[in-house]
């Protein structure tokens, strides 16, 4: 959510970064918006002045005996009561206006994040290791079948389409990654291990910013509470309506959680294999800051992220996102390619973003500065990272892979043989 006020005082500023983003100029009518929301304040308050005073005034009459006073006084009471609850209603629509408009506009990139209109623009920054050159090469849904240990009849036949059975070595597989990156985020890196619901109210997509924009790629119940497509949502959200004290900044969450996406813009887009599904695992990182940590703990958050490709040895590229590609509460995202030699293409396994005070504002989430000179000062916003640590399924495909052995055989990389108790190879039965 933005500040109306700094748009007020920074109106060119605000349009320009909205053009990076391929948007119209939009000062001038959420301005607009605002001086309608004042002029209907100023009209409660001129109404709610003039009512005690005249209150003030029909006493002062009753004290003279001047009851034709007192009595047009109480009229004239009476019709400012109206006035107000006309007033009250008409603020109250001109607010609703004015955060009805904000809610959807994204947030502002920084100034080194490239401009482009989708990811032709992203930026490459850098690689780790060199591509695998493997000789025949099979994606994972062929190996995975082949092995007898990933099923999507069967999956479908339970489910639908984008879904997936995994079963025997690779269902293991599958939970090693995921408790190798989490004892890694927490003994490695210093993040907390969180593990939150995976369903949640409006609230908490609303404070990170998928609703209302992403509803259609979110699955909600019958009940209204919505599963979560990240655990960005209730992992930002625990400081929500918070006020926390600096000293405790900054917060570093992790969480490994089933996510769930309709996928609703992606028809016909990565259809085979387990690329793209409704649901899937997904360590995800969190850090919660003070405004100037902020741009240091994304390039912190960045590294802890590579560092699981990198004990798993695989192959990857990091780019900078252009603002055309960014998420929609992101300020300046990075993401991680893996390559994978079956497809022979870099893909996302894990996109790590700052947001700034974006979110914080949506969900009104502060900390206490440290006083000063015997000054406490006010409660100021704090800013939000989140970022996947990794992907786990995209982390799967990625070892299944790499680690592709004649006959169709799966290595098992050194860093997950304890989790997979010794095994060091998987094979088909």
């Amino acid at each position: 959510m933005h500040d109306i006020r700094w748009i007020r005082d920074n109106p060119e500023a605000f349009d320009a970064a909205l053009a990076a983003r391929g948007r119209e100029p939009l000062a001038a009518s959420l301005l607009a918006l605002d001086d309608a929301r004042k002029a209907a304040v100023s009209t409660l308050q001129a109404a709610q002045e003039r009512r005690n005073a005249a209150s003030r005034e029909i006493g002062q009459a009753m004290g003279q005996k001047d009851m034709a006073r007192a009595d047009a006084l109480k009229a004239e009471v009476a019709a400012l009561k109206d006035r107000m609850a006309e007033a009250e209603v008409t603020e109250k629509a001109a607010s609703a206006d004015l955060i009805a408009a904000l809610e959807v506009i994204p947030n502002l990139p920084l100034a080194d994040v490239p401009v482009g209109p989708d990811e032709t623009a992203n930026v490459e920054r850098h690689r780790f290791g060199t591509p695998r050159v493997i000789d025949g090469a099979k994606e994972h849904f062929e190996l995975g079948e082949a092995l007898g240990q990933m099923d999507f009849e069967v999956a479908a036949k339970l489910s639908g389409a984008r879904f997936v059975l995994l079963k025997k070595h690779l269902a293991r597989m599958e939970r090693a990654l995921a408790q190798f990156m989490l004892d890694l985020h927490t003994d490695t890196h210093g993040y907390t291990e969180i593990n939150p619901p995976v369903l949640v109210k409006d609230a908490a997509p609303y404070g990170t910013g998928q609703l209302p924009k992403a509803a259609e790629d979110m699955f909600v119940t019958r009940e209204g509470l919505w599963l979560t497509p990240t655990a960005e949502v209730t992992l930002t959200n625990m400081v929500a309506q918070e006020i926390v004290a600096e000293d405790v900044l900054p917060l570093r969450l992790t969480a490994a959680t089933q996510c769930f996406r309709s996928e609703a813009g992606a028809a016909g887009r990565d259809t085979r294999g387990m690329l793209r599904q409704h649901q899937f695992l997904k360590v995800e990182l969190v850090s919660i800051t003070a405004p100037e940590q902020s741009l240091d703990e994304h390039e912190r958050m960045l590294a802890c992220a590579e560092e699981v490709l990198k004990r798993l040895d695989l192959h990857y590229r990091v780019v900078t996102l252009c603002t055309g590609d960014m998420g929609f509460s992101a300020r300046k995202t990075y993401d991680i390619e893996v390559w994978l030699p079956g497809q022979k293409a870099y893909r996302e396994i894990s996109s790590c973003s700052v947001c700034g005070d974006f979110q914080a504002r949506r969900m009104n989430a502060r900390y206490r500065p440290k006083a000063t000179d015997n000054k406490q000062p006010a409660p100021q916003f704090v800013h939000t990272l989140n970022g996947s640590g990794t992907a786990v399924g995209r982390a799967l495909i990625a070892v299944m892979e790499t680690y592709q052995q004649d006959g169709g055989a799966i290595a098992v990389p050194a860093v997950l043989q304890p989790y997979m108790g010794g095994l060091t190879r998987i094979e088909k039965a």
